[in-house]
């Protein structure tokens, strides 16, 4: 079995997405290290210009060597929010609405084998993710069109696709092959509406009978995804998740759903080398999201995708596209919704990046909205429309 390869495999666990990390303690048994970054962005939509938050986060990560071969390892997380709160909602991604100064992102904790693989319970990257993370690079707007961040919530966590609530999770390599299993051991119930509303005024109008207020129970999902290392610019991936949830209506009806996702992925090159960088990635889902005011989309495609190249003075352009196209008759709840509102999210961004060392970026990005929210009802349609606007934006990105 190739070693470095399973390490690489176990490694993901602890760091997708990759940033840098500093070792402040070693010795012949344990080694602790601390990691994230700070990105303090100003950004112009919708209207509006703002300093805002972009993802900022600080992570310790923790590894001791035990017997037989065997190491235990433990990671916990938390997103800061070094600017205060914001009016400016640009993504359904949480970091763009978080007021608070921290808040948990990751806590895992975990054994490892060089054989045997790796096994890990707690809040994590999901498997998932696995599948679609080599577009996830623009530091403005992206990951909304590949399933990971569902049902206008924070961070993939309610279905285990993002950054998922009470994982357990396998991960193992043998030789380019390297898979992750999981299972998400959850009961959560929520109501689903805009990002701009709160879970209590959501649970008023559903308390209230509001048509398209609606309530979700979950329970257990299950996942899995594989990674070829076809050469050594070269990576496919492929993978599935799948659950099972209760909706009830406003109105009093009741559905069991499945949320299932299912999808591949193909990279070249890696995003911080130089030289040519590409990943794609499509995905079929089916009650796996809900549209931009809240309510459950029936079945949709996703398209993500982004190209770059990184030259050696440091300047790296990329464009990315995105799209999650729902059609037609889209939403599955039983009311009066007009079965001609059309659902394409749909975006293009442009960007460039000095990188003035790794640790150190500088960006500029902008946005440009290609998206379809059609329909008869205008005021729907303009509350649809509102956090996909066209943008730039311009930062830096100190990691630690």
């Amino acid at each position: 079995m190739n070693k470095t390869l399973v390490a690489a495999a176990l490694t993901t666990v602890l760091m997708v997405p990759s940033v840098s990390a500093i070792e402040i303690y070693k010795d012949d048994k344990h080694a602790v290290s601390i990691g994230g970054f700070i990105d303090a962005r100003v950004i112009a939509t919708q209207g509006k210009t703002e300093v805002v938050n972009g993802a900022s986060r600080i992570n310790f990560g923790f590894d001791r060597k035990l017997s037989d071969g065997w190491s235990a390892f433990a990671k916990l997380e938390w997103g800061v929010n070094p600017v205060g709160s914001s009016d400016i909602v640009y993504s359904n991604r949480f970091e763009s609405v978080q007021d608070e100064f921290f808040y948990n992102r990751l806590g895992y904790a975990g054994l490892s084998h060089d054989k045997y693989g790796s096994i890990s319970i707690g809040k994590q990257w999901g498997a998932w993710y696995d599948v679609v993370y080599g577009t996830n690079y623009s530091f403005v707007w992206d990951g909304n069109t590949a399933g990971v961040y569902t049902y206008n919530k924070d961070d993939g966590a309610v279905n285990g696709v993002g950054r998922g609530d009470k994982l357990v999770q396998y991960r193992n390599a043998f030789g380019d092959l390297s898979f992750t299993l999981q299972a998400q051991l959850k009961n959560n119930a929520f109501y689903t509406c805009d990002t701009e509303v709160n879970q209590d005024r959501c649970q008023a109008q559903w308390e209230g009978g509001a048509a398209d207020a609606q309530q979700v129970e979950f329970n257990q999902t299950y996942g899995g995804s594989v990674t070829y290392k076809a050469t050594d610019m070269l990576t496919l991936t492929a993978g599935v998740n799948r659950g099972e949830f209760d909706v009830s209506y406003g109105t009093g009806a009741q559905i069991t759903a499945v949320d299932l996702i299912y999808g591949a992925g193909v990279t070249w090159g890696g995003f911080d080398n130089d030289g040519l960088y590409f990943s794609a990635n499509f995905n079929k889902n089916e009650n796996h999201d809900t549209d931009n005011i809240g309510r459950l989309i029936r079945d949709a495609y996703g398209i993500e995708s982004l190209v770059s190249y990184k030259f050696e003075n440091g300047f790296r352009p990329f464009v990315a596209y995105n799209i999650l196209d729902a059609g037609k008759d889209y939403v599955i709840q039983p009311n009066n919704t007009d079965k001609n509102d059309v659902f394409k999210r749909q975006f293009l961004v442009v960007g460039l990046h000095y990188v003035w060392d790794l640790d150190t970026v500088l960006y500029v990005e902008a946005r440009r909205d290609l998206s379809d929210f059609t329909s008869a009802d205008k005021e729907q349609e303009a509350r649809m429309s509102l956090s996909e606007d066209d943008g730039i934006a311009i930062g830096i990105r100190y990691s630690l």
